[in-house]
């Protein structure tokens, strides 16, 4: 039985119709794939830094640990002060300031003297 035109035609052109649809099913299952591809590269990624993360707090923790429990540290917070020594401290600040005044006050009223006369004369 010979075949018209018209039915090849329609037919070729079903068959282009369904082989394009495969292909475009292959191409998104393809696309599908590369993108939980991705996102398990990406979840791994993830993970690694989160275990990186971790890893490192633990190690800063356990730093500071180390150096509060270092007894130069304990030292230093159970040191209350010595009252003595830092009366003994105040009171030789206090009379080297009052030796240097008695010694530079007149020099030190001069400098000041001249310097407020010069302002006065910019005007």
């Amino acid at each position: 039985m010979p075949v018209s035109t018209e039915e090849s035609t329609e037919e070729s052109t079903e068959e282009s119709t369904e082989e394009s649809t495969e292909e475009s099913t292959e191409i998104h299952l393809l696309k599908k794939e590369k993108h939980m591809e991705r996102s398990m590269i990406d979840g791994e990624i993830s993970a690694k830094i989160l275990k990186c993360t971790m890893w490192m707090q633990e190690r800063i923790v356990a730093s500071l640990k180390a150096i509060t429990e270092k007894s130069f540290v304990k030292m230093i917070k159970d040191e209350r002060g010595d009252v003595p020594g830092w009366v003994l401290v105040v009171l030789m600040t206090t009379g080297l300031v009052t030796a240097i005044w008695t010694i530079a006050a007149p020099r030190l009223s001069a400098i000041l003297k001249n310097s407020l006369d010069a302002m006065n004369g910019i005007r």
